[in-house]
Parts: structure tokens; C-alpha cells; sequence
């Protein structure tokens, strides 16, 4: 398995030269200069991820990362810690959300126990577990920093098989109960925001659940101290094992060269501790929507990325990630298919001065 040192130092920035060419051919496809926005910016963007203008999305999978996190203890979830296992058991079986909208976006999920608290069983989950869920972050550090790195490799080495599987887009996801209250603390720290800022209704919490769930990340930032100018300190101490495991996707990815949506405030709390960890595996991240979490356009706009829905979605598993694919598949049929202004004899648009 590859190590997390590996990984850092080996990530360099997006291709410059594919990007620029893939621009030359969006120019020469026979349609208003730049008409299709964000989707043209998507593909000259994905072209830099993988090194050439010449782009495949065909093979594409959602990795959901599953864990518990002992922060449940403080009130601050509407259901209880046994919801995370039965989820992510009905994910081996296509019945949930995420897998619903994948089988229409033609993408296989991935589930993968990372810290789910008792073990699950279902013949596609990727049997990950680097711990039976984390401790509650008020009492203490969530987890280890060793824990930690180990579940960002384990993030890392996904990808990795994904890559030789052939996989060519991929999109991150999570299930765990509580995790709201992790993303929420994480991104307290790293945006140097107060708790309540960020700090959303995640499943349905009643205003009094808030109250607690606001009041826990605030201690737990006070107790544990964690320090901004690193990500894996701010995960092991305030984090998740899913949030880790999702960082490692980002890592990974930036690494093999691999483009990767960012679904919800969830997975963009992850990225955007993968981008403390490492500033440049930023240039492999695509955004997906902008959360209806109160921090979720905020951490977006933080990691430099621009949605393409604003659908007021907060389901989280990947469904964000999943819906998009399609809109990219749309922007690729015109990259790869309609006509240039020279094979239809036609005039080229020019750049307005």
C-alpha cells in the first residue's frame, strides 16, 4: 500500500499543455465560443487532470465511505448509530438513494466499511475497518494520528484499484451517522469560523439538537486544540474515519490522475482537508452542487470550485456526485461529436475584444 508521504510528495499540478489543448478544440467545435460554460470548463479541466485533451469518462464509480462517530453520544443526530450500518448493508444491495440515481448515471457504487461500529455484511463492501468507530471528539481526539493516516491510505489504496480496474471518473460519498457534526468541526477549524457559522440541521435536528450539536463541536475544538495548518491533525482530532477515507479519495486521485467530484458539505469537508494536506490535489476536484448545509457553497468557494447545481440537496451518500455525471456526459458528446467550423465549411466564431 502506498504510504500518505508518498502520495504528498508525489502530486503535481494539472497539465497546463492538455488543458490548452483541449481549449483549442472547444474552439474549433462548431458552436458560440465558450456557450456551454461550466461544462466546457469541466472538460478542459479533466484534460489537465489526466494528461490529454483526448477524455474518457466512460467507467465511473461513487465510493462511499461508511463509519460511526462517537460525538452521537452528545445528542446531536436525529436517529440513532445503528442507522449506519443498516445503510451501508443496503448499499451492498442497490437500495439506497445513491444507488438508485448511479444505476442511472451509469455508475457502479462503491461502498466501503471504513469505521462502521459493529461489522457489516454484503458481498460488495470493501471490508476496510481501521477501527469500530471513532471516540467522542468532546471527551478527547477522535481517533489516533496513526488511525488516521491509516484510513486516508486506505482512501488512497481504493483508488488505486479502481485505477487498474479502468475506472476513469469518480465520485465520493459517505454514510455516518453524525458526520455532520465532524464536517462541521472540521471546517470550523480549517476556515477558522466559529462553530455555529458552519454548523447546519443535518438530518432534522430539532432547534434544541442544534443548540447541542453546536455546543459539542465548540468544546471539542477547545479541548483538543487542533491545528489548522494541518489536516490530518484537524481529522484525527475533530474528524471521521469516513471523512479521512474520503480525503485519501482525494489524494488518491490527484495522485493517479483520476478526475473526482465532491458531493455535499460532507465530502467537501474532506477535500478540503485533503487540499490543507496536500494545495495541489485541488486541481483534480470537480464540484457537484452546492450543499443546502449553511457551509456548503462556503467550503465549495474555498476549494476554488463552481457547482453545477444549486438543487438545495443535503441527502449526502454521493448523490450530488452521481447527478452530475450525466451533465458531464452531456458536455463530452459535444467535445467529441459535433463538428468543427472546418468540416462544415462555416465561419469561426472570434473571442469579443
Amino acid at each position: 500500500m502506498l504510504t500518505l508521504s508518498e502520495v504528498v510528495s508525489s502530486i503535481t499540478p494539472a497539465d497546463r499543455a492538455a488543458m490548452s489543448a483541449a481549449k483549442t478544440h472547444w474552439d474549433a467545435v462548431a458552436h458560440p465560443l465558450s456557450s456551454l460554460g461550466l461544462l466546457e470548463d469541466a472538460v478542459i479541466r479533466i484534460a489537465g487532470m489526466t494528461g490529454s485533451p483526448r477524455v474518457d469518462l466512460g467507467k465511473r464509480a461513487v465510493v462511499v465511505m461508511c463509519a460511526d462517530n462517537g460525538v452521537v453520544a452528545e445528542g446531536v443526530t436525529q436517529t440513532g448509530q445503528e442507522v449506519t450500518a443498516i445503510v451501508t448493508e443496503n448499499m451492498s444491495t442497490g437500495d439506497t438513494s445513491v444507488c438508485c440515481m448511479a444505476r442511472r448515471a451509469g455508475a457502479e457504487v462503491v461502498p466501503v466499511d471504513i469505521g462502521v461500529a459493529v461489522p457489516v455484511r454484503g458481498e460488495k463492501i470493501l471490508q476496510r475497518n481501521v477501527r469500530r468507530g471513532t471516540a467522542n471528539m468532546t471527551q478527547g481526539p477522535a481517533m489516533t494520528r496513526s488511525e488516521a493516516v491509516r484510513a486516508i491510505e486506505v482512501g488512497i489504496d481504493v483508488v488505486r484499484a479502481l485505477k487498474e480496474q479502468g475506472y476513469t471518473l469518480l465520485g465520493t460519498g459517505e454514510m455516518g451517522i453524525g458526520n455532520t457534526t465532524t464536517s462541521s468541526a472540521v471546517v470550523s477549524v480549517l476556515l477558522h469560523k466559529s462553530p455555529s457559522e458552519v454548523t447546519g440541521r443535518g438530518a432534522g435536528l430539532s432547534s434544541e439538537g442544534l443548540r447541542r450539536k453546536v455546543d459539542a463541536i465548540e468544546r471539542a475544538v477547545a479541548l483538543n486544540r487542533p491545528d489548522s495548518a494541518d489536516g490530518v491533525d484537524v481529522l484525527s482530532k475533530v474528524g471521521g474515519l469516513d471523512l479521512c477515507g474520503l480525503a485519501g479519495v482525494f489524494l488518491g486521485g490527484a495522485y493517479f490522475h483520476i478526475p473526482v467530484l465532491v458531493d455535499g458539505f460532507i465530502s467537501s469537508a474532506a477535500a478540503l482537508a485533503a487540499a490543507a494536506i496536500c494545495p495541489a490535489a485541488k486541481d483534480y476536484m470537480l464540484g457537484s452542487h452546492a450543499s443546502n448545509e449553511p457551509a456548503g457553497a462556503m467550503v465549495v468557494e474555498a476549494l476554488g470550485l463552481t457547482p453545477f447545481l444549486y438543487a438545495n440537496m443535503c441527502l449526502g451518500e454521493g448523490t450530488g456526485a452521481a447527478a452530475v455525471m450525466p451533465l458531464l456526459d452531456m458536455g463530452l458528446a459535444v467535445y467529441n461529436e459535433m463538428a468543427t467550423f472546418d468540416g462544415i465549411n462555416m465561419d469561426a466564431y472570434v473571442p469579443l475584444t
